[in-house]
């Protein structure tokens, strides 16, 4: 399964944001900032992974859809299906 130029551009962009939110979770941390705005920085950093993993998942699909003959006897479409499970 290939996946396409733009969305591993995209994907690293929001990895590297995603990475700075990491950092200032670390921060936050140790400037002993409260429970509540860490663990809503833990969910938004978490949320942002999942993201990232469906937006690589989609476009595998995509990529399976149109290119049927490449994809194989169907093993590239299950792979898809349970990446897809993987991050649900």
């Amino acid at each position: 399964m290939d996946i396409q130029y733009k969305t591993v551009a995209a994907a690293i962009r929001r990895l590297k944001r995603i990475e700075g939110q990491v950092r200032g979770l670390q921060q936050m941390l140790n400037d002993e900032r409260n429970c509540h705005d860490v663990i809503t920085q833990i969910t938004a950093s978490r949320k942002a992974l999942d993201q990232v993993g469906f937006m690589l998942v989609a476009d595998g699909l995509a990529w399976c859809v149109a290119h049927p003959e490449e994809s194989g006897e169907g093993d590239r479409l299950e792979d898809v299906q349970r990446l897809f499970t993987m991050l649900a």
